[in-house]
């Protein structure tokens, strides 16, 4: 049986707290209009920029939505101007975080140190990582894709499972990966929903040769230009568990419609 899916937006650096009611009500109108059995059947998640998190979460409060960090630091506290805490979030509610996206690693010059640190963080609290891989395009075509995602993946899930001595299982259950080519990001270009599901069942494998059996429980999620005319396509594959969404998020209507593709 595949993973319940998750549907996570991305608002990266956009819309204000003063956006989030009217964005949160226009979200909750159109998902509860659906079928009660929506709870079960999807999982569906927030990550607007850290100053939103408080006023999101009380928009969305007695509602099934999840919110999510976009960042946070492997350290507990200290001397970080400008950064946040895992502590933090999760005094918030949030329940997810994104770890090693790619415009954190391109722009911000974190490494897979850097990443899995973080990952760690993460895992010693409630908080769960969603942990980004991808390519670039240069190295798409180069043929590295799997060689890339593999070093990545690799390089989190090593350190992270020796530094909190955590079990498969709970691992497992914890850790969330989104596939995202770094060329299909923000550009319109979406990969095609066999590509896209040719590298989740690599990932899957790597997961499960890593993980044993408690790999097939992981959710992977497809991030990269996800629109309402292509994601049923693409959440209907067999490793597909779910999506993570940037700029069509930025619609409430829109993002909705993505999350309710889920349900097909």
């Amino acid at each position: 049986m595949k993973p319940r899916p998750l549907v996570c937006a991305n608002w990266k650096m956009n819309l204000t707290a003063s956006d989030a009611s009217r964005y949160a009500e226009a979200l909750l109108a159109r998902l509860e209009s659906q079928t009660e059995s929506r709870p079960e059947r999807v999982e569906v998640a927030i990550a607007p920029p850290s100053p939103v998190l408080d006023r999101l979460g009380s928009a969305l409060r007695g509602s099934t939505i999840e919110l999510a960090a976009q960042n946070v630091h492997a350290e507990p506290s200290g001397a970080f101007t400008g950064e946040v805490s895992v502590e933090m979030v999760e005094d918030l509610g949030c329940r997810y975080a994104l770890v090693g996206h790619s415009e954190r690693r391109q722009l911000f010059g974190e490494t897979e140190i850097d990443t899995a640190a973080k990952v760690a963080r993460i895992l010693s609290g409630s908080v769960r990582p969603i942990l980004c891989v991808g390519e670039t395009l240069e190295e798409r075509e180069a043929d590295q894709t799997l060689e890339v995602v593999g070093r990545q993946l690799s390089a989190v899930l090593d350190p992270a499972d020796q530094a909190i001595q955590m079990d498969e299982k709970r691992l497992a259950r914890a850790l969330v990966v989104a596939y995202e080519p770094v060329w299909a990001i923000g550009t319109g270009l979406t990969a095609t929903p066999e590509a896209a599901q040719s590298v989740h069942h690599a990932i899957r494998q790597l997961l499960v040769g890593r993980l044993g059996p408690a790999g097939e429980e992981i959710r992977l999620l497809y991030g990269g230009s996800v629109k309402p005319n292509n994601a049923s396509a693409l959440l209907s594959r067999a490793d597909i568990n779910g999506a993570l969404v940037g700029g069509a998020s930025l619609d409430p209507e829109a993002f909705a419609e993505i999350a309710l593709s889920a349900l097909d």
